[in-house]
């Protein structure tokens, strides 16, 4: 498990020769670091002198991106699973028509998961991402940089889910499926980049002296 081993660790498994963990995982981890500064910020802030009238705020946003740093956290091994998952279906006999249609479905099954995984990876981020906003806004002055940090962090897990989705998505038969996908992707990224410039922004102001 992912979750259960050092940073050094997963660089070096990362670095690997090993397909696994890859880019998704590498993306899930990304996100959920997002989401655990934005949780710091809300954390330091807490208690803070001038932050008591946004206090209750601020604990619904750090109970809502500790939530979504578990799940993002969860989603490394999400994606691991379903990569050897697809990988098991491409390994499956196909000497005869029935080992074809069952290798087929097989593969489709690995498929639909390995673009479903990513997708949620990138919905998350984008959540995470909403959150930063609140916590440059609400946050201490001495800690709202690492709000910035944590929207970028989610905004680069968002883009670098999507890939894999892009990856995955043009081989599903499913093909209504794979456009709903696609276009949903599409929308995350595009909302995605204006909300991140515009936490970075706000962030900058605020840290101006």
């Amino acid at each position: 498990m992912i979750t259960q081993g050092t940073v050094d660790q997963f660089l070096e498994d990362l670095a690997s020769g090993q397909p696994t963990p890859g880019g998704g995982s590498a993306a899930a981890v990304m996100g959920a670091t997002g989401a655990a500064l934005v949780s710091m910020v809300c954390s330091v802030s807490i208690g803070k002198k001038g932050c008591e009238a946004a206090e209750a705020e601020l604990q619904a946003v750090r109970a809502e991106s500790e939530l979504l740093r578990r799940r993002l956290a969860a989603t490394a091994d999400a994606d691991v699973c379903a990569f050897e998952a697809l990988m098991a279906g491409y390994k499956l006999p196909k000497a005869t028509d029935e080992e074809k249609a069952r290798r087929a479905a097989a593969i489709q099954t690995g498929l639909r998961q390995a673009t479903e995984v990513p997708l949620a990876c990138a919905r998350d981020c984008g959540k995470v991402i909403a959150l930063a906003r609140r916590a440059g806004e609400l946050g201490y002055r001495g800690v709202i940089s690492d709000a910035g940090v944590g929207v970028m962090a989610a905004y680069a897990a968002l883009r670098s889910a999507a890939l894999n989705v892009y990856t995955n998505a043009p081989a599903l038969k499913d093909q209504a499926f794979a456009r709903e996908a696609t276009e949903e992707l599409r929308e995350l990224a595009d909302s995605g980049a204006v909300e991140c410039e515009a936490v970075y922004g706000l962030v900058r102001k605020r840290l101006a002296p």
